[in-house]
């Protein structure tokens, strides 16, 4: 006899199973299961947070300085006025795009450094007739995805490290760049500041209506928005999680590992390319060395803390964008050098880093089974 709730008519005469205490017990206890996993995702990374603003308290101690004075400038310079808030927005725009270059290869157990990389690959911008700014998005996305793809292709067809890959890329994409803007590609009118023809104030990304925040703060929500749910509400989602959390069972059960390896990487570098794309297109106006600013890997510390979801990317990158806003003003009140808060941000990356090894452990003595 079948045992547990028939569905549908049952027999005339045969009683209806009830749930058994066990399956119960156990629906519970996958409850409880969920619900600890869901407080984890948020407790470790916010204790992790705070032993790094403590231990960066400590160093500014040592430097003579008040931390908690130190502290009080840096929220007045990343959130407390509108100006300053403003300033972080901006900076939080490109760390979005980078961090999902980082976030999605991720999901598979990939470390995938190639954001600054991918950003640094775009300095070719087309001059047309055309829609200069779509020609641009357009192959910012593209070289930043085939560049970062090329690393999950050797990863996935030859077993080359992706971490070491993607690492050297970004040393070649900055030469690249270099070479570009210094030769072939140079603005003869440039003369201190080596760059590219200008791409005119027309084709120039405006800013926000009512806001001093370019329109890469759009793109960048939209994109975390987007790939949040192809990562969590699609197949290929699911496929991915399923990847990450086992590459030989997920093989064994048929799904194109390597093709997703790829397609991973592509659309993580298409975010940086884009990112790229956008810092012409908003900031500078031409392609320089200025846009080698660290923003890609900042972006992979972003995208370490939000634990590889694009959604959780958001609030993070604005975490981030108003330390690094913060900077300048704690140089000016402090005398310390504007490279201070990127001790901060390496403390931060450390205990992360030390925070996933705490992660799936039971702090609570098991019960013994009688």
């Amino acid at each position: 006899m079948g045992v547990g709730v028939s569905i549908g008519a049952s027999p005339v005469g045969e009683p209806v199973v009830a749930a058994r205490p066990a399956d119960e017990q156990g629906a519970r206890e996958a409850r409880a299961a969920a619900i600890g996993r869901a407080i984890e995702s948020v407790a470790v990374p916010a204790a992790a947070i705070s032993i790094a603003l403590v231990l960066f308290g400590l160093f500014m101690l040592l430097t003579g300085r008040n931390p908690l004075a130190v502290y009080h400038e840096m929220f007045r310079g990343s959130f407390g006025t509108w100006f300053s808030f403003q300033n972080t927005l901006q900076r939080a725009a490109p760390l979005m795009l980078t961090a999902l270059a980082t976030a999605l290869p991720l999901r598979l157990g990939l470390v995938v450094l190639g954001g600054e990389g991918a950003m640094a690959a775009v300095a070719v911008h087309f001059h047309a007739p055309t829609s200069i700014k779509v020609a641009m998005f357009v192959a910012g996305g593209l070289v930043g995805g085939a560049w970062v793809a090329g690393a999950g292709a050797l990863r996935a067809y030859r077993g080359v490290n992706e971490t070491i890959c993607t690492l050297l890329l970004n040393y070649i994409a900055i030469a690249l760049l270099n070479h570009l803007v210094e030769g072939p590609l140079r603005d003869p009118a440039s003369l201190n500041k080596p760059s590219t023809l200008p791409i005119g104030d027309d084709n120039m990304l405006g800013n926000l209506p009512g806001l001093d925040v370019h329109w890469g703060l759009v793109w960048g929500l939209g994109a975390c928005l987007v790939f949040w749910v192809l990562m969590q509400r699609t197949t290929f989602g699911f496929a991915a999680r399923m990847a990450g959390g086992n590459v030989r069972a997920a093989m064994l059960n048929g799904l194109p590992v390597r093709r997703m390896i790829v397609l991973c990487t592509f659309l993580g570098g298409l975010a940086a390319g884009l990112a790229g794309a956008i810092e012409v297109a908003a900031i500078h106006g031409t392609a320089n060395a200025s846009l080698v600013t660290g923003y890609g890997y900042t972006g992979v510390l972003v995208a370490f803390i939000a634990r590889a979801n694009p959604a959780a990317v958001i609030p993070v990158s604005l975490l981030l964008g108003g330390i690094g806003s913060s900077g300048g003003l704690l140089q000016r009140v402090f005398d310390l050098p504007d490279a201070t808060v990127n001790v901060l941000q390496g403390i931060l990356f450390l205990a992360i880093l030390f925070s996933d090894t705490l992660r799936g452990r039971s702090w609570l003595p098991r019960r013994s089974v009688a």
